[in-house]
């Protein structure tokens, strides 16, 4: 504590109540972060997750087009498939890596993280039903889509509430 009795305060892992303030989505001074740290490390878990989905992408033979996405890749393109799939798993590295570096030094800027990690699965499921992909079997990212998408609409939500203030030492 300072000379002069004041107390600063840091973030608890919850809100302090659940209305959230949509001006904390795009907040006047980004570095700081003023929501539940709950939300922080559930953002942080799921880029650690599309980390690994991207780098499986890029890195595994067929970029998990046949081996996780059971597209038949047999066909006549199947070397094509291939490709688009490294090349996605490269892009949604780089969005990773810049949502991470957005988040590590702009801390205020959590829920538009987490907007931008929610809209992007449900725009996937909705470019898979106009464009459907013929598969053997049902791939983990069409069945995960919709829970993830509203996974981090839920921590968008978290994020915009207050948190619980708490007396640092």
């Amino acid at each position: 504590m300072s000379g002069s009795g004041t107390q600063r305060q840091r973030a608890s892992m919850l809100p302090r109540s659940f209305g959230p303030d949509l001006s904390r989505l795009l907040p006047p001074d980004p570095q700081n972060y003023h929501g539940p740290l709950l939300a922080v490390w559930l953002l942080g878990a799921y880029l650690v997750i599309i980390v690994a989905r991207s780098l499986v992408h890029v890195f595994a033979p067929d970029g998990g087009a046949g081996s996780i996405a059971t597209i038949d890749l047999d066909v006549e393109g199947g070397g094509n498939i291939v490709a688009m799939f490294g090349q996605w798993g490269a892009m949604q590295l780089l969005l990773a890596v810049v949502l991470i570096i957005l988040v590590v030094r702009y801390r205020g800027l959590v829920p538009f993280a987490a907007l931008a990690l929610g809209v992007e699965p449900l725009l996937r499921m909705l470019s898979g039903t106009l464009k459907p992909i013929e598969t053997l079997g049902t791939a983990p990212g069409a069945a995960l889509n919709e829970l993830m998408g509203f996974s981090m609409l839920l921590v968008l939500w978290l994020a915009l509430c207050p948190a619980r203030g708490r007396s640092a030492a």
